[in-house]
């Protein structure tokens, strides 16, 4: 699996960031899903490889317009661009009246089923290789963090069962291996049964806005990546004697610290902190913060950065 981030910024873009916007990537490298859409999503897609033909699902985490400006635009662009398969779209309930009116009102016509599911009522969503669930987080308004988990990775047949059941060697394995349902004597064989996994399904926690990261302390257990936001450091925080409803790099370095995870990746940094080391606030601010609590594997992502979960179950930057 591999993630690429379309915007790391809060609340308003930068010249360097934009709003809210994650991609999660199969293992394939094809397709892929889409977490939070703020507004200029799809102009950062233009800057990516990845293309709305091969996008499996949208999850939004909250109804903040940094996380859904962008979802309208990129959905009338998927239907100019050629779309024609149906798409999911998960999206809490009270977003489902805009993104109707928003398309009604702008006489957009979608040439695809668009399918829109309350977060809320979402329990678990599947494609053929991913499944997504969601966490409740807390935030000023409901908000969710969605745990991505592989089904059957990189399948190969299962040998013992086929030769139990006595499936003859030959085209029929080759078929199944393949993905494709075959018949013997009559029965239907799923090629589902006869495949199985080579290696542990890798697992992704993307979050929506958090201001208490201990409400992931079951699903972080055995997560490969978390990706959380960072708004601010603590000493903004302590200064305005509010955190708005957001993380501190402290707070969430703490929990990942006890929790055991091994790849934490910090985003939505609030628009203060500069690229620059030399101002300040600067970015390397929330770094420091963080390594001050975090042994592990610490990223903080950039816009168009693409990052890849190896075999080994660290997250390493892909070169573009």
């Amino acid at each position: 699996m591999d993630l690429q981030f379309l915007g790391t910024s809060s609340g308003v873009p930068t010249k360097a960031r934009n709003v809210s916007a994650t991609a999660v990537i199969e293992a394939s490298g094809k397709h892929w899903y889409l977490v939070d859409c703020g507004e200029g999503t799809q102009q950062q897609l233009l800057r990516s490889s990845l293309s709305v033909r091969d996008l499996r699902g949208i999850f939004i985490t909250h109804v903040h317009g940094d996380h859904c400006f962008g979802l309208p635009g990129l959905l009338a662009s998927a239907g100019m661009g050629g779309r024609s398969e149906p798409l999911d779209v998960i999206l809490p309930a009270a977003l489902q009246d805009w993104v109707r009116l928003s398309l009604a009102a702008s006489e957009t016509y979608l040439p695809f089923e668009l399918r829109l599911v309350p977060v809320e009522h979402l329990g678990q969503w599947q494609s053929e290789h991913v499944q997504i669930s969601t966490v409740q987080l807390s935030h000023r308004v409901p908000s969710v963090g969605f745990v991505f988990t592989e089904l059957n990775p990189e399948p190969r047949l299962d040998i013992q069962r086929l030769e139990a059941e006595g499936v003859p060697r030959g085209p029929l394995w080759g078929d199944l291996a393949k993905g494709l349902v075959v018949e013997l004597d009559g029965k239907r064989l799923e090629p589902r049964d006869y495949l199985k996994a080579s290696r542990p399904p890798r697992r992704v926690i993307v979050c929506g806005d958090n201001d208490s990261p201990a409400l992931l302390a079951e699903v972080a257990k055995d997560a490969d990546v978390l990706v959380h936001e960072a708004t601010y450091t603590q000493p903004i925080v302590e200064r305005s004697g509010n955190a708005f409803g957001h993380s501190t790099a402290a707070a969430v370095a703490q929990f990942a610290e006890a929790a055991g995870v091994r790849n934490l990746v910090l985003t939505h940094f609030s628009a203060r902190y500069q690229g620059d080391p030399k101002r300040s606030p600067s970015i390397e601010d929330v770094r420091d913060e963080a390594l001050a609590h975090y042994s592990g594997h610490l990223t903080l992502a950039q816009d168009l950065q693409r990052y890849h979960i190896d075999r080994d179950g660290c997250l390493v930057t892909v070169q573009s």
